[in-house]
């Protein structure tokens, strides 16, 4: 060592400058030796400069080791002013050092502005203390060396060089250091014994913190105690069990469990299932055949193996194809629903051509009560398949698709092996009811467990949860059932065959009620061959007390004439009825369902347009009047929708442009409020098509011509009178004809459409298809004008009284 080391490292020198190093969670004592890591430009280049110099730094720890540039407020106020023994560079910016920790210093200054930290310090060397009294230190040197030699017997992983020297010591100033500097301390506990100048008060503390962590050695001591002592115990509870078992077998306790595996064994040898499923339901009957026959784990191994070896691994019904027979039973149960049956003779067909096809599925979407369900247990009778239905309205639990795993309590199959089993066939027509209705929360989403269900591609290994072995769903028939399309997943859908089910008509309703309804309920009432119900009574039950998509109202409406018929019958007034339309209001109370409101004279401002619901077609008219001495501003009423509402203004644009085509002043819009309604304000109204029909109203009143009452109207407008095509045409051509219109517009694309009106509707109506907005007007006004001054002052219309609302379903007028 140089004579220049000697000074800097000499204690009795005065104030030091050496360059500084923060330590991240680690404190140096005097006579400690130790090596870290250093990795900050700052403490490396200090090293480096050390070790050109003199081999001196000083070591001081950090306060807080998330700070990356320290200053003098970040370092702890006490260090060791270090020897730098040997120095190793492992990469570029990593440096391992080896030190040796000399005296202590205090940190006086900090010159963080250069590479380096370079610190002021000052020798800090320790005080004997306030008290200097030899026996009270000796008696602290003695309790610090019984606290140790504690420590040591609850900790075995000390060294045992640091061990002896701490046992053989006689020195209480050389233990201060070492004892700090070789025990594993919180680096905060090490910094607080550095700070401590005296050695009194390093003794006591020391001793305090020896006596802190034996008693933390201690508690660990006896937590590892307890988990051995239940370890042990979860052992010795075992070789009972297996003594148990032992005893239990040598007096042939367990005899009959093992005659009841034995049998189980041939029922899955007989099956000659798939290897997967067999080795599986083998392991399961050889557990059960070394159990006691009275455990719960054996009784859940009999419900699964029996669950299991129930399902009909390889029974089959076979198909039905004969076209014509499946035709006429179709034909015999269900009127109308044309589209549906050609479908399902298709399949048929195609399935007595190729028998091995798989992967139909079936999607029946409609409003309630348009048989839907009916059909598809028709289908299965058409088939001859069995025929078994699950309902998914409101399910939430993805458990409860694909069932429960059996480490629950109470586990189950899903609803779709409990069909399979119901059916006890493994090619049924199986029947998802309600598909549209699920739900899904925190348990799973029974819509994603579906699709594994429904997709042909995988379906051939189907696992439900509680099986846990593959079962084969490609030759099941499914169908589906909805509402509406909206909530129905797109992956789910996409794997479906969407039919749709369109509302019935008026003549449809009429025909089930005769062919299916009155005669069902007529053997239900008891009143078979006493009652006769006309076909104005049947009318006039559709018209005056049913409005709905399907038939459920009007059979229940039925059933209850046919309860009033019957209670007279019973009561000996009559023997024998016959009902008639003059006669429903007796039995059943006045009309529940009002006229519609709509034009019925030729009137200027008015027109009747026509609008599709859920439960069928209306009639919409469209009223406007043009008031006078106004600002030219467009009041809307009626609860219509943002599209209706963009309809109406592409009608004002039409008839700014037209104006003088039909004889009114462009400028009325300026002068005037126009006003246009459409009645029944508390149902909401929305869509495109009601776009002709508002154009027709406003130049009528503008340009003083009436409009036809007999003339019903749809279509979608452009900005230039362009007529679009609309939707629900069949339905909005039966509310025309209900009430009794002679012509019905439509938008010339909308011509193939009239294939699905009923050929009935198609003799009473004269449909014209129209293309531009110039034809529409030519058909439905008609041609002198009303005498009036101005056109804003055309003659009123007569005023009829808003009716009472049919019905809470609110009008949609869809594309």
């Amino acid at each position: 060592m140089s004579e220049k080391v000697k000074i800097i490292l000499d204690k009795n020198a005065d104030i030091l400058r050496l360059p500084a190093i923060a330590l991240r969670g680690l404190v140096v004592f005097p006579g400690n030796v130790i090596h870290f890591e250093v990795g900050r430009p700052k403490s490396i280049a200090a090293i480096e400069w050390a070790m050109n110099n003199n081999n001196a730094v000083f070591l001081t720890a950090q306060q807080d080791m998330d700070v990356e540039d320290p200053g003098f407020k970040d370092l702890y106020p006490y260090g060791v002013v270090a020897e730098i023994k040997q120095v190793l560079r492992v990469s570029d910016d990593l440096v391992k050092v080896l030190v040796e920790g000399k005296y202590r210093a205090k940190l006086l200054t900090l010159d963080s502005s250069g590479r380096f930290l370079l610190a002021s310090t000052k020798a800090s060397a320790m005080r004997g203390g306030k008290s200097s009294d030899p026996a009270r230190i000796e008696a602290l040197f003695r309790s610090i060396k019984t606290a140790f030699e504690e420590y040591i017997g609850l900790n075995t992983r000390m060294p045992k060089d640091v061990v002896y020297t701490i046992i053989t010591s006689d020195s209480a100033a050389f233990l201060c250091d070492y004892i700090p500097g070789n025990l594993l301390l919180k680096y905060t506990d090490k910094q607080l014994l550095l700070n401590e100048g005296t050695l009194l008060g390093r003794l006591e503390k020391i001793l305090e913190v020896l006596r802190r962590e034996t008693k933390i050695l201690r508690i660990e001591k006896d937590i590892q105690t307890k988990v051995n002592e239940q370890m042990d115990k979860n052992q010795r509870d075992y070789y009972l069990r297996e003594q148990m078992r032992v005893i239990s077998d040598e007096l042939d306790d367990s005899e009959d469990t093992r005659k009841e595996a034995e049998e189980y064994r041939a029922r899955i040898d007989a099956l000659q299932l798939p290897e997967e499923a067999s080795e599986k339901l083998r392991k399961e009957a050889d557990r059960l055949y070394k159990m006691q026959g009275n455990t719960q784990e054996a009784s859940v191994i009999r419900t699964y193996l029996d669950t299991c070896l129930d399902l009909p691994w390889h029974v089959f019904t076979p198909d039905n194809l004969d076209i014509q027979k499946a035709q006429a039973l179709l034909d015999k149960e269900h009127y109308g629903l044309k589209k549906v049956k050609e479908r399902i003779l298709e399949i048929l067909a195609v399935r007595k051509l190729a028998p091995d096809v798989k992967g139909q599925i079936i999607c029946l979407v409609g409003p309630p009560g348009v048989g839907k369900t009916s059909i598809a247990r028709s289908i299965a009778q058409c088939l001859g398949r069995k025929y078994a239905r699950m309902s998914l309205g409101g399910v939430r639990d993805e458990a409860e698709i694909r069932g429960h795993r059996r480490t629950y309590i109470g586990a189950m199959p899903g609803k779709i092996i409990n069909a399979i089993l119901t059916a006890k066939s493994s090619n049924p027509l199986l029947l998802l009811d309600e598909v549209d209705k699920l739900a899904s929360d925190f348990r799973g989403d029974p819509a994603a467990a579906l699709l594994e269900a429904l997709d042909p591609e995988q379906n051939v290994s189907f696992k439900d949860h509680y099986l846990d072995i593959p079962f084969d769903l490609s030759d099941v028939l499914f169908i589906t059932t909805a509402n509406t399309l909206d909530t129905i997943p797109r992956p789910l859908l996409d794997r479906m065959d969407v039919i749709e089910l369109s509302s019935y008509t008026r003549v449809e309703k009429f025909e089930i009620a005769k062919r299916h309804l009155v005669p069902k309920q007529l053997a239900a009432t008891g009143l078979k061959g006493k009652v006769k119900l006309n076909q104005s009574a049947i009318y006039g039950i559709i018209d005056g007390y049913t409005q709905e998509a399907g038939v459920r109202n009007l059979e229940r409406t039925i059933t209850q004439l046919l309860r009033k018929c019957a209670k007279q019958i019973a009561a000996g007034t009559t023997e024998s009825m016959t009902i008639g339309a003059s006669q429903l209001e007796e039995l059943l109370g006045p009309k529940r369902v009002k006229p519609a409101f709509h034009s019925r004279k030729d009137s200027v401002g008015v027109a009747n347009g026509l609008a599709w619901t859920s439960v069928g077609g209306e009639i919409l008219p469209i009223e406007v009047q043009v008031v006078p001495g106004g600002s030219g501003r467009l009041e809307l009423t009626g609860s219509l929708g943002e599209v209706m509402k963009e309809s109406a203004k592409l009608a004002i644009t039409y008839a700014k442009v037209h104006a003088s085509e039909y004889g009114y002043a462009a400028d009325v819009f300026k002068n005037a409020d126009i006003h246009i309604h459409a009645p029944e304000g508390a149902i909401p109204k929305d869509g495109p098509s009601a776009g002709v029909t508002l154009t027709t109203a406003l130049i009528s009143c503008l340009s003083g011509r009436a409009v036809r009452s007999d003339v019903a109207m749809t279509g979608e407008i452009t900005l230039h009178g362009q007529v679009l095509p609309i939707g629900g045409l069949k339905e909005k051509s039966m509310a025309a004809y209900r009430e009794h219109m002679s012509m019905v517009l439509i938008p010339k694309d909308n011509e193939p459409d009239l294939y699905e009106v009923d050929p009935v509707v198609k003799q009473a109506l004269e449909f014209h298809p129209v293309s531009s907005l110039e034809e529409v007007l030519s058909l439905a006004l008609l041609k002198d004008k009303k005498k009036a001054k101005h056109p804003e002052k055309a003659e009123k219309k007569v005023q009829h009284p808003v009716p009472e609302i049919k019905t809470e379903q609110p009008l949609a007028i869809p594309q």
